[in-house]
């Protein structure tokens, strides 16, 4: 288990391998569909992501009687609508780590391997057990013009597990089983 805190250093992220087991720690900032074609349109970005994660997901987020937030349910997003614009927000921010579910295309593997960004794999269907890592709610931004789901969320997380899915060398364990399984499939089915 490789342990990560926040600020991600670039060579911390650069030595990751896909496949390795991580531990995220402290700030992180959830974006999903809304946030994205936002930065594309050329909107202001309400935070700094250099060196830090952003989390597709869009969490059950609780107000409590005190002013501050509790995080229900924090599951990762389908992270593939994001692809057309994920390289550019590499790019352009600086950002280190991307964290969602299901995988990316080439185009952000290869930003990833450019800019030092590696896209991480949560747990898809255990948002609860995600949202336990969740420690503290610590800000969020677009909540009245994109609504709860689609605001950026600012967390404080402790343990919060993922596995490497594309690293910084320009290998994706999703591509790595699409190719095993084809040979199994041509193994097991040749053409005859």
């Amino acid at each position: 288990m490789v342990t990560l805190s926040y600020p991600f250093a670039e060579a911390d992220v650069r030595a990751l391998k896909a496949g390795d087991a991580v531990s995220v720690n402290g700030r992180i900032w959830t974006g999903r569909d809304r946030f994205h074609k936002h930065f594309a349109d050329g909107g202001k970005l309400p935070v700094n992501f250099r060196d830090g994660a952003l989390f597709h997901c869009g969490p059950v987020v609780v107000p409590q009687a005190d002013g501050s937030w509790r995080v229900v349910a924090a599951g990762p997003t389908t992270s593939v609508r994001e692809n057309p614009y994920e390289p550019a927000f590499i790019a352009q921010t600086g950002v280190r780590l991307i964290i969602g579910k299901g995988g990316m295309d080439a185009n952000t593997l290869a930003a990833c391997k450019k800019h030092g960004a590696v896209y991480l794999q949560a747990v898809g269907g255990a948002a609860a057990l995600t949202a336990a890592a969740v420690k503290r709610v610590s800000g969020v931004y677009f909540l009245p013009e994109f609504g709860a789901a689609e605001a950026c969320w600012q967390f404080e997380v402790e343990d919060f597990r993922c596995v490497v899915a594309m690293d910084a060398h320009g290998v994706s364990l999703f591509d790595r089983v699409r190719e095993a399984s084809q040979t199994r499939y041509t193994a097991l089915c040749p053409v005859k």
